[in-house]
């Protein structure tokens, strides 16, 4: 870790780190710099606030669902899943949105195997887009990626064969949740009956 730089007293340091008299530095660079500091030092005192809010909403929310879902003696595990909560005349929601990014390991590539094997075996006359849709599953995009989502959207298909079955199964367990991110947004209602978002964002408040 760099040492703290000690800046004498009549200097101030540059964006290069050079120190430089404050004598030689413009009255209007120093106002600016003043404004600067004083801004971003606000700004961050209400980020840390917001931080301090979102832990509280993600919490309040997921106390909530566990207390609902006790009157029903069923448990939640993880606090997972995207819930719409609204107030009782309508008049607000709050949604919660959690996205996990998924990712394959090895044992795709055996589901692979035994879905060729399928594909090989069906006979000339099955659906030929079925086929199609299958191997596209498997297609890499520019950084060698495969859609986690077309992969999973096999897993509809009801086909009876075993290695088809075995291939699903595979394609289940080869599955890691590599990332988990929350939201959380609120809307109103406005006087169209709409939902319109209550903004967080600095830039569209």
């Amino acid at each position: 870790m760099n040492a703290v730089t000690q800046i004498p007293d009549g200097f101030r340091q540059d964006s290069k780190g050079r120190l430089v008299p404050e004598s030689s530095i413009k009255p209007i660079d120093i106002v600016r710099d003043g404004l600067v500091i004083d801004l971003v030092g606000r700004v961050k005192v209400e980020q840390e606030r917001l931080k301090k809010l979102k832990a509280i909403v993600f919490a309040e929310i997921g106390a909530f669902v566990d207390m609902s879902l006790q009157q029903f003696d069923v448990h939640l595990g993880g606090n997972k899943g995207n819930i719409t909560l609204y107030s009782f005349d309508g008049q607000f929601k709050i949604i919660r949105q959690i996205q996990d990014t998924l990712r394959f390991d090895e044992r795709l590539q055996a589901a692979k195997i035994l879905i060729d094997e399928c594909i090989q075996s069906w006979s000339e006359s099955s659906n030929d887009h079925i086929k199609t849709l299958i191997l596209d599953a498997f297609q890499v995009d520019k950084e060698g990626k495969i859609s986690t989502g077309r992969v999973l959207g096999l897993r509809r298909h009801n086909f009876d064969d075993p290695k088809w079955l075995q291939a699903m199964d595979a394609i289940a367990e080869s599955i890691n949740i590599v990332d988990s991110k929350r939201y959380v947004r609120f809307y109103e209602r406005d006087e169209d009956g709409k939902y319109q978002a209550i903004s967080l964002d600095f830039a569209n408040v």
